[in-house]
């Protein structure tokens, strides 16, 4: 069997349409619980790629799946929160390195979990403040730590649900703002002169597949009951949360007792 598939560097038939497949699995989830479908794709990649070409071909892939998204469900989503957290995205992406460098991993993720799982269960803190300023300081955050905790969407999604009052609203924000944090990190980390042409074939087919699930997950999102979505949306979040507080643990020894 050819291991180029379509000129995809080690990377048969069998594993290019498993990830094609996948895609539209991953991006389906994301519709349907607006969490959870970013981290899977993230997993795959990197069990198959090395994490070199993993990350950026999630960036573009996720990119342009949201994309997609965002286009089928552009009427509900929250204009006034974009320009605000993308002068925060900016201005983070721009400092990230630069400041944040000296900060170990696990304290990061540690306090990211925790600070997720509060905002998740108690969504009155999401709401302090002018929400210009809040999405300001939020896109500053996200694509701040982005650069070194992949956490983003984690961060941003409880932020998401406490302004919006519709599911559809909340998934087509959060996925207008994940294109920006997306298109953030691919400018910050250089990844747009990154030699990625290999790996074309196999990133247009995975968001043409994402494409059709955006499609068919909208159709599944507007039958669902908002309690239905809110709570499968509260679980994954805090599923994913407990998952950097386990990581912060482990990278930080407290684990090895464990073992």
């Amino acid at each position: 069997m050819d291991a180029n598939f379509l000129g995809v560097p080690d990377t048969d038939a069998i594993i290019f349409f498993s990830f094609v497949a996948f895609a539209f699995f991953t991006a389906f989830v994301g519709v349907v619980t607006a969490a959870a479908g970013g981290l899977m794709m993230m997993v795959g990649l990197a069990s198959v790629f090395p994490i070199t070409a993993a990350i950026p071909i999630h960036t573009v892939v996720q990119m342009g799946g949201n994309v997609s998204r965002v286009v089928i469900l552009w009427r509900y989503v929250l204009k006034g929160t974009l320009v605000p957290f993308i002068i925060g995205a900016a201005i983070g992406a721009a400092t990230g390195a630069q400041i944040f460098v000296s900060l170990p991993t696990a304290i990061l993720q540690g306090f990211l979990g925790v600070f997720v799982i509060v905002l998740t269960w108690m969504p009155a803190f999401t709401r302090v403040g002018a929400q210009g300023g809040r999405f300001s300081l939020l896109g500053f955050a996200a694509t701040f730590l982005g650069i070194f905790v992949s956490a983003t969407g984690t961060l941003i999604a409880p932020f998401v649900a406490g302004v919006s009052p519709d599911r559809r609203i909340h998934v087509a924000t959060f996925s207008t703002i994940m294109v920006i944090v997306h298109s953030m990190k691919l400018i910050a980390f250089g990844f747009l002169g990154v030699a990625l042409v290999d790996y074309l074939p196999l990133m247009l087919a995975m968001i043409a597949a994402a494409t059709l699930a955006n499609w068919v997950g909208a159709k599944v999102l507007h039958r669902m009951k908002e309690g239905h979505f809110r709570l499968i949306f509260k679980i994954c979040v805090t599923l994913l949360s407990l998952r950097l507080v386990w990581l912060a643990a482990r990278d930080a020894g407290l684990l090895e007792g464990l073992s």
